[in-house]
């Protein structure tokens, strides 16, 4: 976010530094950043390990693609983004790995006897958007970012490059799916 006296933030500063070739303004940035990313990975799964993983996992692509970084919208939206789509892959690769080696029946929600709160809520959550994915894919981005990314609607319109009214239609539409499942 900027300042309004015009000044830079240390994040533009070290985004810009680390864009240009700089290897400890990059280590710096990735510092800065992971306990956010670790906070938006926690939002989709409830084992810290998992969230931990996808955090790692979410920082190596922000490193790796930096360089497309075009701007739109804020560099926390974009990192969000990232974050957001690694913590929902690590989710579908841990489910999948639990069903092909027969480690896990799911259930169709969580068994409250054995599961936290906090982690069969996730868990239901993870599943509804599983669902809503298959079922109207280009409505769970603008969900994502907004529910569980706290992003405002303009920014989620310019990241996903569609109208205001076409995100709050998409995540009208998002909200109902889920709430009939959750």
């Amino acid at each position: 976010m900027e300042p309004d006296d015009g000044t830079t933030t240390l994040e533009d500063d070290l985004v810009a530094r680390a864009r240009a070739g700089d290897a400890a303004a990059l280590e710096e940035l990735l510092g800065e950043l992971r306990p956010f990313v670790v906070r938006r990975c926690s939002r989709f799964l409830p084992h810290t390990h998992d969230a931990e993983e996808a955090a790692q996992d979410a920082l190596v692509a922000i490193a790796q693609n930096l360089g497309s970084y075009t701007g739109v919208g804020t560099f926390r939206g974009w990192v969000t983004v990232i974050a957001s789509n690694s913590a929902r892959m690590t989710y579908r690769r841990l489910r999948r790995q639990a069903i092909e080696n027969g480690a896990i029946e799911l259930p169709e929600t969580a068994d409250p006897r054995t599961t936290s709160v906090i982690a069969g809520t996730r868990i239901d959550l993870m599943e509804a958007l599983a669902r809503l994915e298959e079922a109207k894919p280009q409505v769970v981005e603008p969900f994502v970012l907004r529910d569980l990314g706290s992003l405002p609607y303009e920014e989620i319109a310019a990241i996903t490059g569609t109208s205001l009214a076409t995100v709050r239609e998409r995540i009208s539409a998002a909200r109902t799916f889920l709430r009939a499942r959750l």
